[in-house]
């Protein structure tokens, strides 16, 4: 599975998928999130491209 994010503010971050879904997600979803994607936490100044 691919996505992007995009921190928008210091407590949320869009999680943009590649087939054109999107979700907003707190600090705590987001690692949540990771964890369930088997990743480690991203570096939250730049916008990522993660690929599974």
């Amino acid at each position: 599975m691919s996505f992007n994010l995009n921190r928008i503010n210091p407590n949320q971050t869009q999680v943009f998928f590649h087939d054109g879904r999107f979700e907003t997600l707190t600090n705590e979803e987001l690692e949540e999130f990771l964890l369930q994607m088997g990743l480690s936490e991203v570096d939250e100044s730049i916008e990522q491209n993660v690929m599974e």
